[in-house]
C-alpha cells in the first residue's frame, strides 16, 4: 500500500498520527495483492526449454511405457482406459472450424466441444504413441493438430477466454511430444504460429472472474510458452500464477481475509466475501469457489498442480511456494468429498458435486516427491483410480503421473 510522504517539521506523535489516518483511509484489502500488475516478481524461464515438457517429461514417459509393458498396475489398467476411449480411436475426424463461438452454459456451443475433444484426442494420441512407438498414432495426432492449425482464427463469445485456456491447455502436451519424439512433423511450425496468432493473446493476460478462469488460462499461456520457447511469455505466465494461486487458496497465515489478485478490484471485506460465493468463515484449504462447487474447485486445483508440474520439468519448480496452500485444499475437499460431515461455517453445512479426477499430478508431487501427510487425498485418489478425462482439460492423470518418481 502506497502512503504519502509525511512532512518532517511534524512532530514524532503527529507524525504517528498521520500515518494511522492515512493507513485508516485506504481500502481495506488493497495491500493484500501480491505482485503489483501480475508481473513476475523474478525471472522464471529457463535459459534453455526442455522437451517433451508441458505436464510431461521424457523421462515420466518412460517410467509409463516401463510400467505399462510390464503390466503393472495401476498403470496397465489406466493404460487399457485410455486406449479404449474414443480419444484413441486411429479412425477419428477432426471438426475445425475458423472460429469458434462458445457462450455461458455452452449457449451457443459452435465448436467448442469438438476443440476440446480434438485436443484431448491429440494428447491421447501422442501418449499412444509414445507407449506403444506405433507411427499410426502419432500420424493421427498430426493429422488433428495440422486441421485446426490449417482452419482456425478466433474465439468469440463470453465463454472464449475459458474455451481458449482449456484448448490451450491440451494442445501443448499433444505438440510437445511429437515434435519431440516422433520422426517428422512438417507442420510444427504452422502449429506454433496457430498457438502464437490465436491461443495465446486469449489467454495471457489472464482473467478476473472466477479463479478457475486465469488458472486454466495461465496453465494454457505456460505451456504455449514451452512450446513456442517465448521466455517473455513464460515469466508473465508465471507472474499471473504467483498472483492468482494465494488469491484462490486461502491459509491461516494470510489473515482474516484471503488475500487478492492483482489488479482484482476487491478493495473491500464486502467484496472478497462477495467473491469468495458469500463465505465468510475462512479455513485452511478453502478454495475461492468451494461454496459455488467442487467441479468448478477441481478445475482450479487441477490447473495448479499442472502449472506447476511444467515448471518443475522446466527447472524451476514452483511447487515449494504453493505447496502449503495446494495440500490444504486437496487434503480439505477430499475429506468432505469422502463423507466427513461438512460443518456449518463451511458453505452452510452443504458442499456440491465432486472434484474430478483431478488429484493425481497434484499428490504425487506432494506426497511422493515432498513427503507430505495426504491421508485423505491419497484416498480418494487410489479410490478414483484409474482416473480418466474430464472432456475439458484433464485427461489419463492416472496413467502419466500415479506414483512416478520422474
Amino acid at each position: 500500500m502506497r502512503t504519502g510522504t509525511i512532512p518532517r517539521v511534524l512532530g514524532t506523535a503527529a507524525a504517528l498520527a498521520a500515518l494511522l489516518t492515512t493507513a485508516l483511509a485506504a481500502p481495506a484489502v488493497a495491500e493484500r495483492s501480491t505482485t503489483p500488475g501480475g508481473a513476475p516478481a523474478r525471472a522464471a524461464a529457463p535459459a534453455n526449454f526442455t522437451h517433451p515438457g508441458v505436464l510431461v517429461s521424457r523421462p515420466q514417459l518412460d517410467f509409463v511405457r516401463g510400467r505399462v509393458q510390464a503390466g503393472a498396475q495401476p498403470w496397465k489398467s489406466a493404460y487399457d482406459q485410455m486406449m479404449g476411449s474414443k480419444y484413441a480411436s486411429l479412425t477419428r475426424t477432426a471438426k475445425p472450424r475458423a472460429v469458434v463461438e462458445c457462450g455461458s452454459y455452452s449457449n451457443p456451443n459452435n465448436g467448442c466441444t469438438d476443440e476440446r475433444e480434438d485436443a484431448i484426442a491429440a494428447y491421447t494420441l501422442s501418449l499412444a504413441w509414445y507407449i506403444t512407438q506405433d507411427s499410426r498414432y502419432a500420424q493421427k495426432a498430426i493429422q488433428i493438430m495440422d486441421a485446426w492449425s490449417a482452419v482456425i482464427k478466433d474465439h468469440t463469445n463470453s465463454n472464449a477466454p475459458l474455451q481458449t485456456g482449456w484448448a490451450g491447455s491440451s494442445w501443448p502436451r499433444a505438440a510437445e511430444i511429437i515434435k519431440y519424439t516422433y520422426s517428422s512433423w512438417p507442420g510444427s511450425g504452422r502449429f506454433g504460429t496457430m498457438l502464437r496468432d490465436v491461443y495465446l493473446p486469449e489467454v495471457t493476460n489472464g482473467s478476473h472472474s472466477n479463479g478457475n478462469w486465469e488458472l486454466s488460462m495461465t496453465e494454457a499461456a505456460i505451456g504455449i510458452a514451452v512450446f513456442l520457447e517465448d521466455r517473455a511469455a513464460y515469466d508473465k505466465a508465471v507472474g499471473k500464477f504467483r498472483g492468482r494461486v494465494p488469491a484462490y487458496i486461502y491459509v491461516t497465515a494470510d489473515g482474516s481475509l484471503p488475500k487478492v489478485a492483482p489488479g482484482s478490484g476487491l478493495d473491500s471485506r464486502a467484496k472478497v466475501i462477495n467473491y469468495w460465493q458469500g463465505q465468510s468463515t475462512f479455513m485452511d484449504g478453502l478454495s475461492q469457489e468451494t461454496c459455488r462447487d467442487l467441479t468448478h474447485t477441481g478445475y482450479g486445483l487441477s490447473a495448479i498442480s499442472h502449472i506447476a508440474e511444467t515448471s518443475r520439468i522446466q527447472g524451476q519448480d514452483l511447487y515449494p511456494e504453493i505447496a502449503d496452500r495446494l495440500r490444504h485444499a486437496m487434503g480439505l475437499h477430499a475429506k468432505h468429498q469422502l463423507g466427513t460431515p461438512v460443518p456449518s461455517s463451511l458453505c452452510g453445512g452443504s458442499l456440491k458435486d465432486n472434484l474430478g479426477p483431478v488429484t493425481e499430478v497434484g499428490f504425487n508431487a506432494l506426497a511422493n516427491r515432498l513427503g507430505y501427510a495426504m491421508t485423505n487425498t491419497q484416498t480418494l485418489t487410489e479410490r478414483q483410480r484409474p482416473a480418466g478425462s474430464n472432456n475439458l482439460f484433464v485427461a489419463w492423470e492416472t496413467l502419466t503421473h500415479a506414483n512416478n518418481p520422474a
